[in-house]
């Protein structure tokens, strides 16, 4: 093999195969060298995980190779289209970690000139205006198999159909009477050449073009033509575009040449267990009020991941384990948990929470003696440092880490025996009060002076280790603590039952008076990561207040959801 060619295997190594084509195109100078790519999202819901995919791609490939990508706005359906959509699509790529500069972009920036276009191919006799229902129109499409059948306008004279679509954009015509269609072929084996619609009439105002337009351009023949419009060399999208990759570059060559022409590359969409990435049935969610927002913490969607706590760093590492092919599957949402958990493991706060509190007095630990004992702030990070936490003479554990009659090898407290408290004393339990009705209201126990951690007595081992907070001094919260959002496998391929038959009932469950450490309420701010020792990891809602501070658990420490299903 030639150095250069092992030069160039050098050079490939680690691509994935978009990335291969990017590097083949570059190399053989095509576009003069030039790359620059485009997001598109339509401003008419929130971005979820699938988007993420494509956001790290489209950005992800610029970066790599010394190009651009573009921020556009598909925004050609004004029915749909929202401003509080476009802000959020900004705000969630910027999360991420990417940015598209001064290179923000609306399709409904070429309106003129994709009309402009649309009179031209009329002109050419390429195009005309079809008086069919929509419904009318699909049962002349025929099957794969099978020609369609033309439309009786398909031969109006050139004449005609000009003064037809200008008087569509003038408002003379209801929706659904009349619309443009391409003339191409409705024999052809690809059912999207079978005279595709290119504009409809929709009456309802632009949110950035108000009144102006009353035909609105169809995503086939918007699309490539805004990416030629820009100077987009590649134009990465998702496998369902596939079957549309012909119509993309029968319009754009309308426009471009051999000097420059955009090239489509797809790749495979990314789909979760447990969770539906349909954007019409997370909008369903939403209206019906069956999860709180777009940024409900059970949603798939980018801002709600980011309200639940997940670090942009955790998707992208994600998105980096699955990769991009060119077949479809079905992720695990384990695999993301993972990723969420390995990557909190680095960055978060360790701290005391107990969820469950149960009282318990250290009998021989004076009444009026509070002492400080010192916590680590994260193992992973030598540079985090330490904090002081609070000891006195009643805390509490957590009450599922006590048994009046424990199994064999439960190594937490029970009658009798000891644990340590985490970073604090030895503990044993001397005595179980109960109430009138037999409930467990406090345990006595007794403490070991001589084993606080990090002196000398603190050598004597026990078996089982507990966290704990002062009750003097814990602070009350709320915890949310959510799961996933169906409980199937894979909603989607259940097509006899609706959807929302599938939500997991356990998906946020609720906790009042959990009590937290002082050091964890003075640091909940917006953003803030901490690991609950022994609990999960968790961050400050959106509704936390100083005055009533709200957690939600981001994900437990262990995946047990996988083990509970494959015994059942």
């Amino acid at each position: 093999m030639a150095q250069s060619e092992v030069q160039e295997e050098s050079e490939k190594k680690g691509l994935n195969f978009v990335e291969e084509e990017v590097f083949n195109d570059l190399k053989a100078g095509k576009n003069g060298g030039r790359l620059s790519t485009r997001f598109p999202p339509e401003p008419n819901g929130y971005l979820h995980i699938g988007h993420a995919k494509a956001i790290c791609m489209d950005f992800g490939v610029a970066e790599k190779f010394g190009g651009t990508c573009n921020l556009r706005f598909d925004d050609t359906n004004p029915v749909k289209e929202d401003v509080e959509y476009v802000d959020s699509i900004r705000e969630d790529i910027h999360w991420l970690g990417f940015d598209w500069g001064n290179r923000e972009y609306y399709a409904s920036d070429y309106f003129p000139q994709l009309f402009d276009l649309a009179v031209r191919l009329i002109k050419e006799g390429k195009a005309y205006v079809d008086d069919q229902t929509s419904e009318e129109i699909a049962a002349q499409k025929g099957t794969p198999g099978t020609p369609g059948q033309e439309s009786p306008y398909r031969n109006r004279s050139v004449e005609e159909n000009l003064d037809l679509f200008m008087r569509m954009n003038a408002g003379e015509f209801d929706e659904g009477a009349r619309v443009l269609r391409a003339k191409i072929d409705m024999a052809s084996p690809n059912m999207h050449f079978r005279d595709p619609i290119m504009y409809r009439i929709i009456k309802t105002p632009h949110h950035r073009t108000g009144t102006t337009w009353k035909v609105y351009p169809m995503y086939d023949f918007a699309h490539g033509q805004s990416d030629y419009f820009e100077g987009v060399t590649h134009s990465i999208c998702t496998l369902e575009f596939v079957v549309h990759r012909p119509l993309y570059e029968y319009f754009v060559k309308e426009l471009a040449d051999e000097s420059y022409c955009p090239r489509q590359i797809e790749f495979n969409r990314l789909n979760l267990t447990y969770t539906v990435m349909s954007k019409r049935k997370l909008l369903q969610l939403v209206k019906e009020g069956l999860v709180a927002g777009w940024d409900d913490p059970r949603m798939p969607t980018i801002s709600g991941m980011r309200r639940r706590g997940y670090t942009p760093q955790s998707i992208r590492n994600f998105i980096d384990t699955i990769g991009y092919t060119k077949y479809e599957a079905l992720n695990s949402i384990s695999l993301l948990e993972h990723a969420v958990r390995d990557d909190l493991n680095r960055v978060a706060t360790r701290g005391m929470a107990v969820v469950n509190p149960l009282k318990v007095v250290i009998t021989n630990y004076p009444e009026d003696k509070v002492e400080t004992v010192t916590m680590e702030n994260n193992p992973e990070d030598p540079e985090s440092g330490v904090h002081e936490m609070p000891f006195s003479r009643t805390i509490f554990i957590e009450r599922d880490d006590f048994m009046e009659n424990p199994p064999k090898k439960f190594f937490r407290l029970a009658p009798g025996t000891e644990v340590r408290l985490k970073g604090a004393y030895i503990i044993k339990c001397d005595e179980v009060v109960k109430d009138s009705e037999g409930n467990i209201v406090e345990l006595r126990c007794s403490y070991d002076p001589d084993t606080l951690s990090g002196m000398a007595g603190a050598a004597r081992k026990v078996k089982g280790t507990l966290h704990w907070v002062s009750a003097q001094h814990a602070v009350d919260a709320e915890v949310r603590l959510y799961d996933r959002l169906f409980d199937v496998e894979n909603p989607a391929a259940e097509t006899e039952r609706d959807f929302r038959e599938m939500l997991n009932p356990e998906s946020l469950v609720v906790v009042q008076g959990v009590k937290v450490e002082p050091f964890i309420a003075r640091n909940a701010e917006a953003g803030a990561k901490f690991q609950f020792q022994r609990v999960g990891y968790f961050t400050p809602d959106a509704d936390s207040t100083p005055e009533h501070l709200v957690f939600n658990r981001t994900i437990a420490l262990k995946d047990t959801w996988e083990k509970v299903q494959k015994k059942s």
